[in-house]
């Protein structure tokens, strides 16, 4: 039977807290305790949007190196709905997972579909929802609600997230909007030991970004977070963004960026002081039938692979290369076996959890800006297949 939610920090079920152990220039390599274990920082959050990793299974998340995982509000909101996944022990009951879980508020899902938005107002957003075509309305209650119900162990504030080259009075209302449902939903109630992580926006406003640091950091979160970034600005403009803005966020907190998972983007933001970053683009390019390699990106349905013994990566420990070849795993994704989607997502999973792994101890041997210029090298470099 799931928890009752009890309202208020920690609930006196736990003592929560971030730990800095290591810090080289801006980057930061620290432990953040949850309800449901530690976690080590930099941090990678495989997307597990529907209660689930696709194709991958909790056991095998965590010998990749997996330490936390995210879930999507919205999608379970809908299916199969927050009171079942209560009554089945929450998220973590429910998908066999027992390390720390991050849900997001479901609000990116509302505003980045924008066709299924009926009215936003003060109170909350009603919109059409993507399974039935029927009316919903969002709320930082609900958010708060069903991210109770769901248990997770960090939960997201409600947020509106303006698309990339929004009209300056769009961003305005949208940090309003913000700040006032981070108000309401960090009074609401939480499951036992549940983090609130506010986020703040603004895009690459500076004025408006900075209004919304010092709203939101004026509220005393768990954590923080830094939206509507890497939804289509110029990557130059994102990265130094997310440098000053990363530094206006308090030092005793976890930051956490976004949607982000590409191996330069990973490392330029953990270089500007970020501690954790989410993404669906090593599972979705698995699914593409695509590898992560230190060789670049190797698109493996390109013929010069048919014939090719070695593995994905030299260097990998994952079960793909250990047991399989290239041209194996051609095979499997030319003929469209779920085995060689799975192969490809366990390994571009294992890649982007090792160069973290690699960072976070580049950072303890106060080495980090060497890792990453040797990192990126390889990287650019390397001949790209397509």
């Amino acid at each position: 039977m799931a928890h009752k939610p009890h309202p208020g920090r920690g609930n006196g079920v736990l003592v929560s807290g971030f730990a800095l152990r290591a810090s080289d220039g801006a980057a930061r390599a620290g432990v953040l305790s949850t309800a449901h274990g530690e976690l080590h920082t930099p941090a990678f959050m495989p997307v597990g949007t529907k209660a689930t990793v696709k194709t991958v299974d909790p056991d095998e998340l965590r010998d990749l190196g997996a330490e936390i995982l995210l879930c999507n509000t919205y999608h379970l909101h809908f299916r199969p709905g927050a009171d079942t996944i209560a009554e089945l022990g929450g998220l973590h009951g429910f998908m066999g997972w027992d390390g720390p879980i991050l849900t997001d508020s479901g609000g990116f899902q509302v505003f980045s579909l924008r066709d299924t938005i009926l009215a936003r107002d003060d109170e909350g957003v009603t919109f059409r929802s993507v399974y039935d075509d029927q009316p919903a309305r969002f709320t930082a209650e609900l958010a708060a609600r069903v991210q109770a119900q769901l248990g997770s162990d960090i939960a997201m504030c409600l947020d509106v997230c303006p698309p990339a080259q929004s009209p300056h009075e769009e961003l305005v209302e949208a940090v309003r909007l913000t700040t006032l449902w981070a108000q309401r939903q960090h009074q609401a109630e939480r499951s036992p030991g549940q983090l609130l992580f506010g986020i703040a926006q603004g895009a690459a406003d500076p004025d408006l970004r900075h209004r919304s640091i010092d709203e939101i950091t004026a509220i005393d979160f768990d954590g923080y977070a830094l939206g509507g970034l890497a939804i289509g600005e110029p990557r130059p403009v994102m990265f130094d963004t997310t440098a000053w803005a990363a530094d206006l966020l308090p030092p005793e907190k976890p930051r956490y960026f976004m949607g982000i998972g590409d191996p330069e983007g990973i490392l330029e933001v953990i270089e500007r002081g970020i501690d954790m970053f989410d993404c669906v683009l090593p599972t979705r390019t698995a699914r593409t039938g695509s590898a992560l390699t230190w060789e670049g990106r190797l698109n493996l349905r390109n013929a010069r692979f048919a014939r090719d013994p070695a593995p994905l990566d030299e260097s990998c420990a994952c079960p793909a290369c250990t047991r399989f070849s290239r041209a194996y795993i051609r095979h499997l994704v030319n003929q469209q076996e779920l085995l060689g989607h799975r192969l490809l997502t366990l390994h571009n999973l294992r890649f982007v959890l090792d160069l973290v792994a690699g960072a976070r101890e580049a950072i303890e041997r106060a080495e980090f800006r060497t890792y990453k210029e040797r990192a990126l090298a390889r990287l650019n470099t390397a001949e790209v297949a397509i």
